[in-house]
């Protein structure tokens, strides 16, 4: 099997999920994240675009229903014993089958959560699964209860952060070695992507984010590339990537002579990023950490430039996005503890003036002052 954590880890964490159902009272969990999933035994799939679901019972029975095409992808890459399959078909009606399931594991008329919060579980499903639960047992919103024990980090799982901080900086170096007057946007992004994968790595969770020009102010990736100008700025955000681990950094790069609002928005950013360091601290909250990113770019007379979110948490992510839960915005009260890994990114776009500035990296919350993983240097390179 190709399990990446010990028999022992993934002991730890069903003993932990159980505790928090025990905690939730739940009967029964049903998980639609792949991330759940595969944190929790070891399944590794991107099948989650169709219907599946892992079964935990309260007793610690751990059932998987999925598709034909992951039977094999279950059986060499998790240490699920009990896997179902549902047969594809005009009238095929999975939810129903684990409607069965979960009677035949002693749940009806019991308590069973359920992840709705999910990719995998689309609108049209999500409506399926309830009617085939209806009058079986009582489905309750459960979205959060496997997402905030994989928030903190095992030691286990911080050994693959480490390592996907070291590819992100050789991705990081890919780029700047490539940045030019007349480089091709698609050069760069091969050269980033070319460095994680020599070194081991896995594809994003979501696409790498680049543009240059007007385009350096997106921050999400588009379709098309262009040459740079002899006077002009890049935009990246990317990711290295290990065992499916993310560690982030954003930064705008400028090529030729920057301009006046390059480096004000720089030094602007940078203390913003530094003051969100500071806040980073167990006891602290998710809210304090955004409150000192506004704080800090607000006397800066930036309030107008930058967003209404300031970072996320990261971890082992599954298309089509690797932000987590918790993320930096406005009074969000999730406590910041030791052992969870945070992405603070700031981001600075005028549109007026056409001028982009990003700087952000990734942090892990220790006992004292945040373990900055990545990024070690937050100077404006200039190209």
């Amino acid at each position: 099997m190709a399990l990446h954590f010990s028999p022992a880890e993934f002991a730890r964490r069903k003993e932990s999920l159980l505790a928090a159902m025990e905690r939730e009272k739940l009967d029964g969990l049903l998980l639609f994240q792949q991330e759940s999933m595969y944190w929790l035994t070891g399944y590794d799939t991107f099948g989650f675009c169709f219907f599946q679901s892992l079964l935990v019972t309260a007793g610690g029975d751990i059932v998987l229903l999925t598709r034909s095409a992951d039977l094999r992808q279950a059986e060499l890459t998790s240490n699920i014993e009990d896997i179902r399959i549902w047969r594809d078909g005009r009238d095929a009606d999975p939810a129903g089958e684990l409607g069965a399931i979960a009677a035949e594991k002693g749940l009806a008329g019991k308590r069973i959560g359920v992840e709705y919060e999910s990719y995998g579980l689309v609108a049209a499903n999500g409506r399926r699964l309830d009617a085939a639960f209806d009058g079986l047992a009582q489905l309750t919103d459960a979205s959060l209860v496997v997402t905030r024990l994989r928030a903190v980090k095992s030691q286990e799982e911080l050994a693959y952060v480490r390592r996907a901080a070291v590819l992100a900086d050789e991705a990081d170096r890919a780029a700047i070695a490539l940045t030019r007057a007349g480089a091709d946007e698609g050069e760069i992004l091969a050269a980033q992507h070319a460095a994680i994968f020599r070194g081991g790595g896995d594809y994003p969770a979501n696409e790498f984010i680049i543009g240059s020009g007007r385009e350096a102010l997106l921050c999400r990736y588009k379709s098309g590339r262009r040459v740079l100008d002899p006077r002009d700025q890049l935009t990246l955000e990317f990711a290295g990537v290990y065992r499916h681990y993310h560690v982030a950094a954003m930064r705008t790069l400028v090529i030729g002579d920057p301009r006046p609002e390059h480096l004000t928005y720089h030094r602007a950013a940078q203390e913003a990023l530094l003051a969100c360091e500071a806040a980073m601290r167990p006891g602290k909250t998710a809210g304090d950490v955004f409150t000192a990113h506004a704080k800090a770019l607000d006397a800066a007379g930036l309030a107008g430039h930058r967003l209404n979110a300031c970072g996320y948490s990261l971890g082992a992510k599954f298309t089509p996005s690797w932000m987590d839960w918790p993320m930096f915005y406005e009074d969000n009260d999730w406590p910041l503890v030791p052992g969870m890994v945070m992405f603070a990114h700031m981001i600075l776009m005028d549109s007026q003036s056409g001028t982009a500035m990003c700087l952000g990296r990734t942090y892990l919350v220790t006992e004292g002052a945040p373990d900055a993983l990545n990024l070690p240097s937050l100077d404006l390179v200039l190209c």
